[in-house]
């Protein structure tokens, strides 16, 4: 953490330099000593140093100073940092001028020039008004600060890709926070700028793009090399799992990553069941420790970047990435996973992003601190959304269309559910419609037995009704059954188009694709068992592929 400033103004260098040096003797531990002679110079910086989060504990400027007087500076500064200590340096003669700063700026001290011994004269007074600034004093956050609308579809946007790839930020919501007003007003900035990043460097961003996110904050490095041993397209666990493997077993291996690590179990708040953690992880401290373990052991990981296409030709593969960048590789593993279905239901549709979520517990959970809210789904994922949820709602109501949960979730997920007096269960329904005005404010419940419709007060709609696979992308050759899930190893053999496509004189690998050297590995392959370590173990397994693979075409 970077220690408090105190900033020193005085055009007469001598004066400037004696306040340093005595300021410095006494407090350089606790406090960084900048001090310039030109007071213009101070004003121009001091909008920089509130971009960059840096803290001021005090003002210590001269009176007299050419085009600019102590108290004229005071007053625009006080616009940057209102909390801060003022102290104006001054003549014997120049008393008026001090009054006029008490009156004006609520100047805390004049110190009369010179000060000696300062032992008697400087550092009782500074030291009293720096102790009376630490008891009021809040640090300020140090990093990524995102200003905007709670119930924008754009804001959450931003926020799940910071929270995904594990960015730290603060959050302001211009409705609440004074703190986003301040950083809009001195940067000349409106509310229909929003949304807007402010960088720890002090620059700041309107409304990005996601891949200009990215690029900023150095998610999005060059391609290293002109041949990979392996390509990975996908980093959930299964995308992770191979990254460690492959990059440990000497293979050149790059990772690439459409919106952030982690996959949908990286959004989970609590993964119980995962072997070796008796206490639980959440998924974003597995997908932490997963992505430092890959990269320390030499894996090459891109995000956000999609790949829209594979050619294979002259016995490599050609990765087409969104951006028409071309990744040459002797082998391929897609771990794409799913995506969340989406919920068709009137209205849904016009508020995802603005109090309708699908699968964002963790991301938005605090703005739901005593409201109304709902889950809809049955699955693990739903359960673990609705405990993490129940810590800040008031309530949080689980709606399912099945008689109880037995059938669809853990049973130690249901015990811990029951024993929470804020979650409630409600069996056979569904929702009919969602309304509001610029965000979700109403659901509309249908009970699928009897046809009966309630109208609920609803802050909240969190969305888990199961998964689809992401390969629609794909255009290779590449068998698929009939929901879109990709076939690997001996199932291949019951299509018909199998003998048409595999030339191969041998029998896929476990779990090879239709295509030669083109693995499959977790959620997004047919028959998959849909848990974090099934994904893990696959993941792992197909780098053992890739080396098979590789023997052969050397």
């Amino acid at each position: 953490m970077n220690l408090p400033i105190i900033l020193c103004i005085d055009d007469d260098a001598q004066v400037l330099r004696a306040l340093v040096r005595d300021l410095k003797s006494k407090y350089r531990d606790q406090y960084k000593i900048i001090s310039t002679a030109d007071v213009k110079e101070a004003l121009n910086s001091l909008l920089e140093l509130k971009n960059k989060g840096e803290t001021i504990a005090m003002f210590i400027t001269d009176q007299r100073m050419p085009g600019v007087e102590g108290v004229a500076f005071l007053e625009k500064a006080i616009s940057f940092y209102p909390e801060a200590k003022r102290v104006l340096l001054t003549a014997y003669s120049d008393t008026d001028a001090a009054i006029k700063a008490i009156n004006k700026v609520q100047l805390d001290y004049y110190l009369v020039k010179p000060w000696d011994p300062p032992e008697e004269k400087l550092y009782p007074v500074i030291s009293g008004l720096l102790e009376d600034w630490q008891t009021e004093y809040h640090s300020d956050f140090k990093g990524i600060k995102v200003v905007g609308q709670q119930y924008s579809r754009t804001s959450h946007t931003i926020k799940e890709f910071l929270a995904g790839n594990l960015i730290p930020y603060k959050w302001l919501d211009i409705q609440t926070a004074d703190e986003a007003t301040r950083l809009l007003t001195l940067n000349n900035l409106s509310h229909d700028n929003l949304p807007v990043i402010f960088f720890e460097d002090g620059s700041y961003l309107i409304n990005p793009t996601i891949i200009e996110i990215a690029q900023k904050v150095g998610l999005n490095p060059q391609v290293k090399h002109d041949v990979y041993d392996v390509v990975i397209i996908g980093g959930g666990p299964a995308g992770l799992a191979a990254g460690v493997y492959g990059a440990s077993e000497g293979l050149k291996t790059l990772l690439i990553e459409r919106r952030a690590p982690g996959g949908q179990a990286g959004t989970s708040s609590r993964i119980e069941n995962y072997l070796g953690f008796p206490t639980g992880l959440s998924g974003a401290e597995l997908t932490r420790r997963a992505v430092t373990q890959a990269a320390r052991l030499g894996t090459e990981l891109i995000t956000p970047q999609s790949v829209k296409d594979i050619r294979q030709k002259d016995g490599y593969n050609k990765i087409i990435l969104e951006d028409d960048t071309v990744i040459n590789t002797r082998s391929v593993i897609i771990t794409t996973g799913v995506d969340y279905r989406t919920l068709d239901t009137k209205g849904v549709a016009d508020f995802t992003g603005a109090g309708i979520y699908y699968g964002a517990a963790m991301t938005e959970a605090t703005a739901c601190r005593d409201k109304e809210v709902y889950v809809v789904g049955g699955g693990n994922s739903a359960g673990q959304a609705a405990m993490y949820l129940s810590k800040f709602a008031r309530n949080v109501y689980i709606l399912i269309r099945k008689d109880d949960l037995s059938s669809t979730m853990s049973a130690y997920l249901i015990e811990q559910i029951k024993g929470v007096p804020n979650i409630i269960l409600r069996p056979k329904t569904e929702i009919a419609e969602a309304k509001g005005s610029d965000k979700l404010e109403q659901l509309t419940l249908m009970n699928i037995e009897t046809s009966e419709t309630t109208t609920v007060q609803a802050d909240a709609l969190y969305i888990f009704i199961g998964a689809k696979p992401f390969t629609d992308w794909i255009a290779l050759d590449i068998i698929k059954d009939e929901k879109g899930f990709i076939e690997t190893g001996r199932e291949l053999k019951g299509y018909e188009n199998f003998t048409r496509i595999w030339k191969e004189n041998r029998d896929p690998y476990l779990l090879e694709t239709s295509c030669p050297g083109i693995f499959a590995a977790g959620d997004v392959r047919a028959r998959a068992m849909n848990r974090v370590a099934a994904a893990v173990g696959e993941g792992s397994m197909a780098i053992s592929f890739v080396h098979k693979y590789l023997a052969e075409v050397k």
